[in-house]
């Protein structure tokens, strides 16, 4: 099928250049569609304005983008575009508009009146970037292919999640991500938008039902219709996978719950480095692997991964290297080579990476992997290595060695025996700046999770802060009523003897 793309030119370049990348690197998408764009079209004999009417008679959908100029205007004051879309609208063709920015009052008064004349006969969607269009036509696209019974079986992010309904939803997380989306990224819709309509925004319903992506993103239990879409993080002492394994979680929930907990297991056990406060009154911190690093590996496994595979998303940090697994392979478009160079964002599911880039949690630049060779390089680590390997896509981060030559030793999170003499076992960064923390004065459970970077709130109380609780380190102030509001926590004179014979002991935990 043909799709006419019609736009100001001089405005939409970036955008059309980004949707011809797409439509053209796509491979499902590929398939049925093919693209008219002047510009790439080769000098002819022909009135422009014909040869565009021209394509728009033999096109099967015409795309239309909206934004604020109007464009030239021929002998009768009509643009290029306004004609196209006329003729689109004679010939009965499938029309697909796309209106970028809200503020109307920007708009050229032709153009607000065209915005204004499609609005009454079709659906138009508005949009505030490249990437934003480009997710919204996908979408379209898909629902286009299986009305045409072309698509029997859709993408595995545009499908609609089978025995789910909106009651599997939770809509104060949908709520969360309105604010997070408006703060980081100027999100359009305003922040008492329903819930129902900032799905039908984001793509995320099929005939009002929820998609996989929808789940995944807002899903109150999504590993019970999706139960390979957990995490699965182990920590070995050694070079190789062995048991027992000394630490393994498998961490279930949405996927920016995943990412939150993966990269917690991870920054909880490598090495963190101290400063002093000799030129601020904070302390420097520096983990051996950049958490940048440790971030960007982790999201790119969850948002990228092939959700249809029966394999997990693997964490495993050894003593060596830290590496990280997820089901599917690359993209036709994109090479283990080409990811090391500049290259065009080419998400494997595009619903799910579209509200993580709206929440800051990736950027959809396609600079992932260069930012980490970068950052691991600043951080004098060896560039990651990727692999593709029995069906996952691998990519392995190695450790910083200390300075006597050989790896430096894991951080085991247990202070086993008493603290009397000298601590044996390794200790955690989280539990070093937690009882630093509580030393100055008491603290509730939210201070003390930010004071240790940790991300995930609902599961700090269980996994961290009971823990040092439990070994004696930490006391509430309120013992009698554990789970009062006004609930603090302040070190125990054993965390104080603790501290101090790590203080001794030098500034690197």
């Amino acid at each position: 099928m043909k799709i006419f793309i019609s736009c100001v030119q001089k405005e939409f370049a970036m955008e059309r250049k980004a949707l011809a990348e797409y439509l053209s690197g796509d491979p499902m998408l590929h398939r049925f569609f093919e693209y008219f764009l002047f510009e790439d079209q080769p000098a002819a004999d022909q009135r422009p304005d014909q040869c565009y009417l021209d394509e728009v008679d033999s096109c099967d959908i015409y795309l239309g983008i909206f934004g604020n100029d109007y464009g030239w205007e021929d002998a009768e004051g009509l643009s290029p575009t306004h004609r196209e879309f006329n003729r689109a609208n004679e010939k009965g063709k499938s029309r697909l508009i796309y209106v970028k920015g809200t503020d109307d009052n920007a708009r050229h008064p032709k153009m607000r009146a065209l915005i204004h004349d499609a609005a009454s006969t079709l659906i138009r969607r508005r949009i505030n970037s490249s990437e934003e269009l480009v997710t919204a036509v996908y979408a379209s696209l898909v629902r286009i292919l299986e009305e045409r019974e072309l698509l029997r079986f859709g993408p595995f992010d545009a499908t609609f999640c089978r025995s789910a309904s909106l009651d599997n939803l939770d809509e104060e997380k949908i709520t969360r991500f309105l604010v997070l989306a408006r703060r980081g990224r100027n999100f359009p819709l305003a922040g008492d938008t329903p819930p129902h309509e900032v799905l039908e925004h984001l793509n995320l319903l099929d005939k009002g039902r929820p998609t996989n992506a929808a789940i995944l993103l807002f899903g109150k239990q999504p590993q019970r219709f999706l139960i390979t879409s957990e995490v699965k993080c182990a920590h070995f002492h050694g070079y190789e996978v062995e048991k027992p394994i000394p630490s393994y979680q498998v961490y279930k929930g949405t996927v920016f719950q995943l990412v939150d907990q993966a990269k917690d297991f991870v920054l909880s056990k490598i090495d963190l480095w101290v400063g002093t406060r000799a030129e601020s009154t904070q302390v420097p911190t520096k983990y051996e692997i950049p958490q940048e690093v440790v971030a960007e590996a982790i999201v790119n496994a969850v948002v990228h991964r092939d959700y249809t595979s029966n394999a997990s998303v693997q964490v495993m940090l050894f003593k060596d290297r830290l590496e990280v697994w997820n089901p599917g392979t690359l993209p036709p478009t994109l090479t283990l080579e080409k990811l090391r160079g500049p290259h065009a964002s080419v998400p494997h599911n595009p619903l799910i990476a579209e509200p993580m880039y709206l929440t800051k949690y990736i950027e959809r630049m396609g600079t992932g992997i260069r930012d980490m060779i970068r950052r691991c390089k600043n951080a004098g680590l060896p560039e990651p290595e990727i692999r593709l390997d029995g069906g996952c896509f691998v990519l392995t981060i190695r450790r910083k060695k200390s300075e006597s030559g050989g790896q430096s030793e894991p951080s085991l999170g247990q202070v086993t025996g008493q603290v009397t003499g000298q601590v044996t076992g390794q200790v955690d960064p989280w539990l070093i700046r937690a009882l630093t923390a509580c030393s100055v004065k008491p603290l509730s459970s939210r201070e003390i999770q930010e004071s240790t970077g940790l991300r995930h709130r609902e599961t700090f109380q269980r996994n961290y802060l009971d823990q040092i609780i439990s070994d004696g380190l930490v006391e509430r102030t309120i013992p009698e009523k554990p789970t009062s509001r006004l609930q603090k926590y302040l070190l125990t004179e054993k965390g104080r003897r603790l501290l101090e014979q790590l203080d001794k002991e030098g500034d690197r935990v």
